[in-house]
């Protein structure tokens, strides 16, 4: 067995690792080498990868990650602002949507969430993100009414808010139009919008995941007209739940075909599904998360994938823990994400990594892997780059201490 955490997974290179594949990964690895796309049949095919095929996989989508951003390995600092958890949707694989008279519903004041943002701000923060449920009486003026609330307090501060799923119900509660309604949002404040309500781009496992939930092609229309309208977005993808690779495959290739046209997603997020306190899960019809190969490998395809048009990876160490992204940092990732403040969704459906990480912390958890570690902005601009430690980083030993050994990747077993 080879452990990521181990030296000589290091020391095994992209040059070595390609020299062992059999010759038809290695020859779809040599495409993507060459800058050229993969199609459907490649990305199929590096699913499949298994032994010295998965290692050539990883190792080649890190060769690629250098080649594109070099070693810096990025943050935000940043606070979700999840307003509230009351929601009329009812996704199958969602633990934190209520309905309005559950005890522990909540929709937090405006006042509370400026309040939320200001302390934000006063810690470091550039960045708010802000999503929450679907309320049946939420006003149509309520998402716009909530930015200016922060920005007229915090006009530098950057609003990420509001996904598709969001947008959608404000056209449908405001009855105005897609692009008259971004508009809006854009002129009250909206920086860019989080690519999440995306799942898996397939109608068919999104009927699985939640059929009252937007469509493949709302999402999509969403998304173009954001970018369109000059209103950039991340990219997301959950897996590890009902979908196959030739979903990954189909998804990724949805977003690279998107990202071609319109240049405005800034990163792609794989996010893993945590299943234990959700409803799909325990009705059967999703398997129990995924596997570290999994993680990896979505990782490192997305890398492979999205080559040349989509150029930041981020992993979601919510979902993932600490040592789990710091092996898919290894594997074609390039971003830590932020350091969220708070985190409600994950956590209501059984997450155990935590809700809050420091800027100290995420550096020196960077450090472990031997790269460099940089803050950025919300669009990747790099405000400071930290080329040696300082007395602020420590490791996350307390939540680090009961963790499971470290991820382990068997070439053979896989």
């Amino acid at each position: 067995m080879l452990n990521t955490a181990d030296p000589r997974w290091r020391e095994t290179s992209w040059e070595q690792a390609l020299g062992a594949a059999s010759p038809a990964v290695a020859n779809i690895l040599e495409k993507a080498l060459a800058g050229k796309d993969l199609d459907r049949g490649d990305g199929l095919a590096l699913c499949g990868a298994a032994g010295d095929d998965l290692l050539a996989v990883l190792k080649t989508a890190n060769e690629l990650r250098r080649r594109a951003v070099g070693d810096h390995v990025t943050y935000v600092v940043n606070r979700n602002l999840n307003f509230t958890n009351v929601c009329i949707v009812g996704c199958a694989f969602c633990g934190f949507g209520r309905g309005p008279h559950a005890p522990d519903a909540y929709f937090h004041s405006t006042e509370s969430l400026v309040a939320k943002s200001v302390e934000a701000v006063e810690r470091g923060a550039t960045e708010v993100c802000i999503q929450g449920g679907l309320p049946r009486d939420l006003k149509g003026t309520y998402y716009v009414h909530l930015l200016r609330s922060i920005k007229s307090r915090l006009p530098n501060l950057h609003l990420h808010a509001y996904s598709p799923m969001e947008i959608v119900y404000g056209v449908e509660k405001t009855g105005m139009s897609l692009p008259a309604y971004l508009r809006t949002l854009k002129e009250a404040g909206l920086g860019s919008i989080p690519g999440t309500a995306a799942e898996i781009l397939d109608d068919k496992v999104r009927e699985i995941l939640s059929p009252n939930k937007l469509k493949v092609r709302q999402w999509v229309e969403v998304i173009r007209t954001a970018h369109e309208l000059g209103i950039p977005s991340t990219s997301t993808m959950m897996y590890g739940h009902a979908e196959l690779p030739e979903h990954w495959v189909g998804h990724l290739l949805l977003l690279r075909e998107i990202q071609r046209d319109t240049g405005g997603f800034t990163e792609f997020v794989p996010l893993g599904f945590i299943h234990s306190r959700t409803r799909l899960f325990r009705t059967g019809r999703a398997r129990a998360g995924s596997s570290l190969r999994e993680h990896l490998l979505v990782h490192a395809l997305a890398r492979l994938l999205l080559n040349g048009h989509i150029r930041n990876i981020q992993v979601s160490w919510v979902k993932l823990g600490f040592d789990g992204s710091l092996a898919c940092l290894e594997a074609g990732a390039n971003d830590f994400g932020g350091t969220l403040m708070e985190e409600s969704i994950s956590k209501a459906a059984g997450s155990n990594f935590g809700e809050s990480v420091s800027s100290g912390e995420l550096r020196a958890l960077i450090r472990t892997i031997g790269r460099t570690p940089a803050e950025r902005t919300t669009t990747y601009k790099i405000r400071r780059v930290f080329e040696h430690f300082d007395s602020s980083e420590c490791l996350p030993l307390a939540r680090m201490a009961g963790r499971t050994e470290n991820p382990v990747l068997d070439p053979v077993g896989y």
